[in-house]
């Protein structure tokens, strides 16, 4: 892989404070790793509904990007709409670019989880190009993943409160990391895919939806699916988690990891998150990990969609080996 970075701004640009200023670090700590990168035509703007541009130079930007010499595609944002982008993304022409690996977070499920189950290349859901500002946690990770290392541990402590909006800052940690795991016995393994539910659960049913498809492909390899979740609370996240059980999605999962969502702590009448992921996955019979170091309560893992890996969990620690 060369040390060529395209960033690309499929949902939210940089446009406000602090993502301009963090950006702006993150540029300098590229730099002094030795990576090259080329700046998008939307980055800096915000044209479009809550997004940076129309959908359509939204998706020319990726577009743009894949038939560029670099070779990783990182988004700076993540959003609320990078969904209608869609229409106008060449999955035909990603799949052929195999050597090229968009990296993402949030919003931007709608590609990292599209790219691996509809082209079977690999792509990399972890923080969005502002959060590299501090080289630390889960940019050091994302990092050392895309430099090729090869295991990935959990980290000892999480950030529920929010982070500080000043324009660079450090984790400030207020709570300890404690996994709470069902089913578990042995290491897992197989392939991995997922991301943010909010986007999953709008994928579910569409023309780009290839979860059944992609999953009976590889059944023999194994599956996991990690999720996570950005703004539901705990009954839209039942919903949600239903609606994938109805479309099949889970029918041939061998195991679950279960990330952080921003609604830790949600009780809609008298459900937690906790018992909303158990209700519809315990049926099921496979290993389930909750409040795994992964999604919108930080630090999270990086995760390698498309790739196969050994999960290896042990008194409150876990460990993500790649072949």
């Amino acid at each position: 892989m060369n040390k060529k970075i395209y960033f690309v701004a499929p949902s939210f640009g940089v446009t406000i404070s602090p993502y301009k200023e963090r950006f702006k670090a993150a540029l300098k700590i590229f730099k002094s790793l030795g990576y090259e990168y080329q700046i998008g035509e939307n980055i800096y703007k915000n044209k479009g509904i809550a997004s940076s541009n129309t959908p359509k130079l939204r998706a020319k930007e990726i577009m743009d990007a894949y038939n560029s010499d670099s070779d990783i595609i990182w988004s700076v944002g993540g959003g609320e709409v990078m969904i209608e982008i869609l229409d106008y993304i060449d999955f035909n022409l990603i799949k052929n670019k195999k050597d090229k690996i968009f990296i993402g977070f949030s919003d931007n499920t709608n590609l990292t989880y599209t790219i691996t189950t509809l082209t079977d290349n690999i792509s990399i859901y972890g923080v969005n190009a502002p959060s590299m500002c501090l080289l630390e946690y889960d940019s050091l990770d994302t990092i050392k993943m895309i430099e090729g290392n090869k295991i990935f541990k959990g980290y000892k402590n999480w950030q529920y409160e929010d982070l500080d909006e000043s324009p660079i800052h450090s984790y400030k940690f207020d709570r300890k990391t404690k996994m709470i795991p069902y089913n578990y016995k042995e290491p897992i393994e197989g392939i991995l895919i997922g991301g943010c539910l909010d986007c999953l659960a709008s994928l579910c049913g569409t023309k780009f939806d290839n979860t059944v498809n992609y999953i009976n492909k590889h059944k023999n390899d194994g599956i996991i699916m990690y999720m996570e979740a950005c703004d539901f609370n705990s009954i839209q996240l039942l919903r949600a988690l239903t609606t994938l059980k109805y479309a099949g999605w889970f029918d041939n999962v061998d195991a679950f990891i279960i990330g952080r969502s921003n609604n830790f702590y949600d009780n809609s009448f008298n459900l937690n998150m906790h018992n909303a992921y158990l209700k519809v996955l315990l049926p099921f019979n496979k290993p389930i990990i909750l409040d795994v170091d992964l999604g919108h309560r930080s630090p999270s893992i990086p995760i390698k969609n498309g790739a196969k890996a050994k999960i290896t969990y042990n008194r409150n620690s876990i460990k993500f080996e790649y072949e």
